[in-house]
């Protein structure tokens, strides 16, 4: 589909939809106003459905890679409207799957072996499909059970058309609609960019499930399959088949007698250790990627997958969110505003005053509510948006957090309605900060570093010796402008000495040649006085004046 029939389909969608009404008429040039009042949408009447249902309606009709874009926006609730962030996470990514024949040729070419020699057995009908990929269930010659993933044909030349479409659409938006410059439209669509061209590298999923395993090696709050890398490249991924119970399925887990409040315990579990423990999170927590192990269903454990993508925190963003999160818990409003001045999450000029009360008023009322009731991840939404109207820039690493934490609680609550996420997560918060600073811990740090410092041990003299002589350079041009200044200084008084001593010499010449006129020139005989007075002025001028 070349571009241009791609922009027509997109503006058909509008017009049915009547999206038209997201723009702010009155800020448009007239042409544009004329263009808006004589489009095509003003043949569809008034839309009897809500804002957020036209836009999410809108997204399906448009395809896989819209789909995926609204899902990502309907994250972003510090951006959107609560009405359209609800609407847009009901998008479900549902995808007709394409031919076996495409999926075996893209195996083959990018194993480079036919299927019968690569598998056992492998299963025609896919196991499921999405926007970007779709598996396949297999069976290797060993005997073990795999799951295949496939990217779909010609999806990146489709996405990439779609994107270059998305950012025009978001110039438009920050240019036209009057939310323009708060919902920063074009961010959002690089970040998206970003996200969504990762996820068509499987080699990179497989690398971040890998990590995920290892970190959850022996644990058993969460489980990940395990990777077949002689059968993993960028178009394949083949990984051990898993089976378990989908975490949405309540019927299923209440039937089987799981523990479904560990459960949800254990979910927020997994999201701070993940955080703060590994600095490596799965970003893309949704229900359709987790499901549950009940072969001991006293003791359940989680199974993730899709693992595309990631999100990390350095070690100084996990100090100042760990203890901005406490602070929060306990109201401590005045060390909340205190610590993202010093963070740098505002401006330095930020006044800390201003930006205490304001959260004050937000989170107040939130703390007003029983605390089972309470919503971390909105909460964490509210502060983010107070903190933009100080200047506050949400790193990406943030907002995928964000994301997680709404995910994970929703999940949660999902499975145990009265979940405290509170008084789960501030223990293990004040537990990990006394942690991180044990003694035991700043010696594990030290040890780590220490190599490093030991490698460099043998050049700190000479580095010694060059600051030392940068100073001795900085000190002489010092030195050098001091005496150019100086000398620049005298030179001033000099020629202001000269110029003095000319209008001194030209006064009491002037003086003197009054005094020798004759009386007998009438009116000139006033010409004494005026000498007397000119050669007054030329000794004031030669009087020396007190140094300052």
């Amino acid at each position: 589909m070349s571009r241009i029939t791609r922009f027509l389909k997109i503006v058909s969608v509008v017009s049915r939809y009547r999206l038209d009404e997201f723009i702010d008429g009155e800020r448009l040039p007239l042409r544009y106003r004329a263009l808006l009042a004589l489009g095509p949408w003003r043949l569809f009447g008034a839309s009897q459905r809500s804002r957020g249902e036209r836009l999410r309606l809108a997204l399906e009709d448009l395809g896989p890679v819209f789909i995926k874009f609204g899902q990502m926006l309907s994250t972003r609730r510090d951006l959107l409207p609560e009405d359209i962030a609800d609407e847009l996470a009901r998008l479900q990514d549902d995808v007709p799957p394409f031919s076996t024949e495409q999926a075996q040729r893209i195996i083959e070419t990018s194993l480079k072996a036919p299927i019968s020699e690569l598998f056992a057995e492998f299963d025609p009908i896919p196991l499921a499909s999405a926007s970007v990929a779709q598996v396949h269930t297999a069976t290797l010659h060993s005997g073990e059970a795999v799951v295949v993933k496939v990217i779909r044909p010609g999806i990146e030349p489709t996405i990439r058309q779609d994107i270059a479409l998305m950012f025009v659409l978001a110039r438009l938006l920050r240019r036209f609609s009057s939310d323009g410059r708060r919902l920063r439209p074009v961010e959002v669509v690089s970040d998206y960019e970003i996200t969504i061209l990762d996820e068509l590298d499987l080699q990179r999923e497989a690398a971040n499930a890998s990590q995920l395993r290892r970190n959850f090696e022996g644990s058993p709050l969460c489980y990940v399959p395990e990777v077949h890398w002689d059968y993993t490249r960028r178009d394949v991924y083949v990984m051990e088949r898993i089976h378990g119970v989908p975490v949405t399925d309540i019927a299923a887990l209440e039937a089987a007698g799981t523990d479904l409040k560990l459960l949800a315990e254990r979910g927020v579990e997994i999201f701070f250790t993940q955080v703060f423990r590994d600095s490596f999170f799965h970003a893309d927590m949704h229900p359709g990627n987790i499901f549950v192990d009940i072969s001991n269903p006293r003791d359940p454990t989680y199974i993730a997958v899709d693992c595309a993508i990631i999100g990390s925190l350095s070690d100084f963003d996990q100090y100042y969110l760990a203890r901005n999160l406490l602070a929060i818990f306990r109201r401590d409003y005045r060390e909340c505003a205190e610590l993202h001045v010093e963070c740098g999450w505002v401006p330095p000029g930020t006044r800390v005053q201003d930006f205490e009360s304001a959260m004050r008023a937000v989170c107040e009322p939130v703390f007003e509510k029983p605390l089972a009731e309470i919503s971390f991840g909105q909460l964490l939404i509210y502060l983010f948006q107070t903190a933009r109207r100080f200047n506050m820039e949400v790193q990406p690493s943030l907002v995928l957090l964000q994301k997680t934490l709404l995910n994970i609680e929703g999940l949660g609550r999902q499975l145990y309605p009265e979940l405290d996420l509170w008084t789960t997560a501030q223990p293990y918060l004040e537990r990990w900060i006394q942690e991180r600073y044990s003694p035991q811990a700043m010696l594990d740090r030290l040890r780590k570093q220490a190599p490093g410092w030991l490698e460099q041990l043998p050049q700190l003299p000479e580095a010694v010796f060059e600051s030392l002589q940068q100073t001795r350079e900085l000190d002489n041009q010092a030195r050098y402008q001091r005496q150019r200044l100086d000398a620049l200084q005298r030179q001033i008084q000099q020629e202001d000495g000269r110029r003095k001593r000319g209008v001194v010499a030209l006064l009491l010449f002037g003086g003197a040649a009054a005094t020798a006129v004759p009386e007998g020139l009438g009116q000139l005989s006033q010409w004494p006085l005026l000498s007397w007075a000119l050669v007054g002025m030329g000794l004031l001028l030669l009087w020396p004046r007190p140094r300052v």
